[in-house]
């Protein structure tokens, strides 16, 4: 995927494997929850890809994690 972005894409998928660990979930399970596949949620939290998310996404990964988009979009 090419953007002008490319380490805010690496962040957000660093900060998901963050709180997705803190919560107890592994990626399979996880993955499940959020109703995506397994591969789709590696490329979102490897840290070589650049793989975007849809808002839709975005907010059903803050509501399984039970935090606000801000937390994973704030630069921190």
């Amino acid at each position: 995927m090419q953007t002008e972005y490319p380490e805010r894409y690496r962040t957000l998928g660093l900060k998901i494997a963050y709180y997705r660990k803190k919560a107890g979930y592994t990626q399979e399970a996880f993955a499940e929850k959020i109703g995506r596949s397994l591969n789709f949620l590696a490329q979102v939290e490897g840290s070589s890809t650049t793989k975007g998310i849809s808002l839709e996404t975005l907010f059903k990964i803050c509501e399984v994690l039970d935090i606000q988009p801000g937390k994973l979009l704030d630069d921190d």
